[in-house]
């Protein structure tokens, strides 16, 4: 009879364990397309020495794509700066989406944010309350950004740029373990 009891009190464990381990190993979770707001929020990634990284230029690309399409109206790109940087994530994206068309009247640079709640936060002191805004971000971080945001009491959608092939599995794993921790603390997604 002992036997068929610790049986039983493994199984739930295993099944837990398997769906964890589905969930870490399976690609990034794809968020259902909406259409962009009138505002964006870029979230900022890293720029070396004036010039966006490249999980930056792809996120200031994808938005500047969405800005072309004609709906939006106003771009908020965020990001302070590292210790020793001369540039501003916020000023680099918007410099850089600048030269590119997007006039700077339609452009706001947010610039003190080191962490995406900061860019959140940030960000929503720049704009009029209960702003619709669509978060630019890579398809990795977009479902974690989305439920700060929605944390937060913004009224927010998620335009997710396409993650680069070399993008590693470590990044991957810890936005969705940081998506897991959200959900166990009871943060809505």
């Amino acid at each position: 009879m002992r036997a068929r009891g610790a049986t039983l009190s493994i199984i739930p464990l295993a099944v837990t364990a398997l769906l964890l381990t589905g969930f870490l190993t399976a690609p990034p979770l794809q968020l259902p397309a909406s259409a962009p707001n009138a505002t964006l929020i870029v979230l900022g990634a890293a720029q070396y020495d004036g010039r966006p990284s490249p999980a930056f230029q792809r996120r200031l690309d994808h938005a500047l794509n969405l800005y072309r399409q004609g709906h939006v109206r106003q771009v908020v790109v965020t990001g302070g700066r590292q210790p020793g940087d001369r540039y501003t994530e916020g000023q680099v994206g918007s410099a850089y989406l600048h030269a590119r068309g997007v006039p700077s009247g339609a452009l706001i640079a947010e610039e003190r944010s080191r962490t995406t709640v900061q860019n959140l936060e940030n960000a929503r002191a720049q704009l009029p309350g209960g702003t619709p805004v669509t978060l630019v971000t890579d398809a990795a971080h977009a479902p974690r950004a989305l439920a700060l945001a929605r944390a937060l009491n913004m009224n927010a959608n998620v335009s997710a740029s396409p993650l680069s092939p070399h993008t590693s599995r470590q990044y991957i794993l810890r936005e969705k373990l940081a998506l897991l921790g959200y959900a166990l603390l009871g943060i809505r997604l």
